[in-house]
């Protein structure tokens, strides 16, 4: 059976208020009062009871991890750093699926159920009003790969996808394509349109180019393998800026099926550097995406709301890079 708090008391010798308190964030509790508790839960095998603790203190710990970009491997990293990064710091993640969820407020509603403590939206396709509905119901919220904004109205980290937009035209090129097309993710996006507005704003300074684009239905291989397969039963680019890697890879699995060779026939430069890219059978040239100081920065941001609610919203928006594989050709 569990060990109780009463055991660890009689143990230790000491009230049970005082065990309480050793195992109570911020409370006052001297160091050899502390140690003589420790001991004494050690030695009997005790684990303070995190659910009755929050009875206590009136906060769970609980964070809710939101998303809708499931099928999207890239969040298997992304989960991975916020699950063990909060953890790292005491708190509990509660990951939440909203890949079929459409309205704020329902997702709003499911969370405070749960008694969540805060919340952070991870997600470049959901609208910031997911994250404006958590803010407004009074839950602490970092939207963590949102939409860059100078005066946000949440806690914003991540990219700007306008200037990777930008990026990625001026790499295409350098490399002297004249027929460039953009292939991005849902058009409904915001990180599909940040990204469509720098890329094709780059290139409108570039006279004499032939320019097309499309847009995939979902950011997963499938939608990018089906979008280009449409696109090569007619006159297909030179080489395509693809709204994010696994839709590069997609994109990839088309070309290559189709008879063509990459970057020969097709040049291809995704966005976020997922480990896939770098397979070797992949070999994607990319622009890199600090995925893991947007991931910490979120934490940092989420840990000081919870002490300070209040706390005036603001945006961290991290630099992007080129690396360079073998997806393109030479820059001329």
């Amino acid at each position: 059976m569990a060990i109780t708090l009463k055991e660890v008391a009689e143990r230790a010798g000491v009230s049970r208020s005082a065990v309480s308190r050793t195992f109570t964030d911020g409370a006052s509790v001297s160091e050899k009062m502390r140690r003589k508790v420790e001991k004494a839960a050690r030695d009997l095998g005790y684990s303070p009871n995190a659910l009755a603790s929050s009875l206590t203190t009136g906060r769970t710990k609980l964070i809710g991890l939101v998303s809708n970009n499931f099928h999207n491997p890239i969040f298997l990293q992304v989960f991975d750093l916020f699950t063990r990064g909060l953890q790292d710091r005491g708190l509990r993640p509660l990951l939440v699926n909203l890949s079929d969820e459409t309205d704020p407020e329902a997702s709003v509603r499911m969370l405070r159920q749960y008694s969540v403590d805060g919340a952070v939206v991870a997600s470049s396709t959901l609208s910031p009003e997911f994250a404006k509905a958590f803010r407004d119901a009074g839950v602490p919220v970092v939207h963590s790969f949102g939409r860059h904004s100078s005066t946000p109205q949440v806690h914003v980290v991540g990219i700007d996808n306008v200037a990777c937009g930008r990026m990625a035209a001026r790499s295409l090129v350098a490399r002297g394509y004249r027929r460039i097309g953009f292939l991005g993710g849902p058009q409904n996006a915001t990180s599909t349109q940040d990204r469509f507005a720098g890329f094709m704003s780059e290139l409108e300074g570039h006279p004499g180019l032939d320019l097309s684009h499309s847009f995939a239905a979902a950011y997963s291989f499938n939608a990018g393998r089906a979008e280009m397969m449409r696109l090569l039963r007619s006159e297909p680019a030179e080489a395509y800026f693809c709204g994010d890697d696994v839709l590069s890879i997609g994109v990839l699995s088309a070309i290559t099926e189709s008879g063509l060779s990459v970057p020969h026939d097709i040049g291809l430069i995704g966005l976020n550097d997922m480990e896939m890219a770098g397979w070797q059978n992949i070999n994607l040239t990319t622009i890199h995406q600090p995925i893991r100081q947007i991931v910490n920065s979120s934490i940092e941001l989420m840990v000081a709301m919870l002490d300070e609610p209040d706390r005036y919203p603001e945006a961290r928006i991290f630099p992007c890079s080129i690396v360079e594989r073998g997806t393109l050709r030479p820059v001329t």
